[in-house]
């Protein structure tokens, strides 16, 4: 009998999860043994209903009055996810990003193994980063069917993106996570998750600016008000 296929799911509530998860293993880690909506939505400032929905996603129930099983909730989130067990991936660019994202340790906490990484300048074939071989990209197919990996991690520049992404669909791979800015036009049976890092820059941006107008202008009138009331003072009392 063949497994069911998963169905989608809200796109934001996916996107809580491994918060969830992250505060959930803290909680483990001090010894706590059950958890509630209510307290995972005060630690990380959302709705306890809101909350709620989202872990209804992995199956879960909570009790009322009780809560959750933090374990039981933990291998919940994680099997929703499929972090319960190991994805293992080619990363394609082996530049910079590349090189540190293969060098972060904490993937193997959320199901992710990358296991080899590809480029196209012949001064990086033959390196190894972090105990992962570069190879050269028109080796992929051969060594994806061997190993039969199905995700990609895409690195390289814009103008490269293209061409890599669909080197890595024709090797095979169903999912590409694309730190890019490129918009891949690949066939539509193939999983996109596109890094806007420009994005969550700009957003950053912006904020920063707004703090800093703010930040001024409390400033602003700090002085205001330090001025009159200097002036208040008769001029031979200033500085007793």
């Amino acid at each position: 009998m063949r497994n069911p296929v998963k169905k989608a799911f809200p796109q934001p509530s996916i996107r809580r999860l491994p918060g969830y998860l992250r505060l959930l293993r803290q909680l483990r880690t001090e010894g706590g043994d059950r958890v509630s909506c209510t307290r995972i939505a005060s630690e990380l400032d959302l709705d306890s209903t809101q909350v709620r929905k989202d872990l209804a996603l992995t199956g879960i129930a909570g009790k009322p009055r009780i809560g959750y099983n933090l374990e039981a909730l933990i291998g919940a989130i994680e099997k929703f996810l499929s972090w319960d067990r190991i994805t293992d991936a080619f990363l394609v660019g082996a530049g910079s990003l590349g090189r540190a994202l293969i060098g972060y340790e904490n993937f193997g906490n959320f199901g992710l193994r990358i296991v080899a990484a590809f480029d196209v300048a012949e001064e990086r074939i033959g390196d190894s980063i972090h105990g992962r071989p570069v190879r050269h990209l028109r080796e992929m197919p051969a060594l994806a069917k061997e190993v039969g990996v199905a995700m990609g991690i895409l690195t390289v520049p814009a103008s490269a993106a293209q061409d890599a992404a669909l080197v890595m669909v024709e090797s095979g791979l169903l999912g590409i996570w694309n730190f890019t800015p490129v918009k891949l036009d690949l066939p539509a049976s193939i999983a996109v998750e596109n890094v806007e890092l420009v994005s969550s820059l700009a957003v950053l941006s912006l904020d920063l600016a707004r703090r800093r107008e703010q930040a001024a202008a409390a400033q602003a009138g700090l002085a205001a008000v330090g001025g009159a009331s200097l002036r208040s003072v008769p001029d031979g009392e200033r500085f007793c």
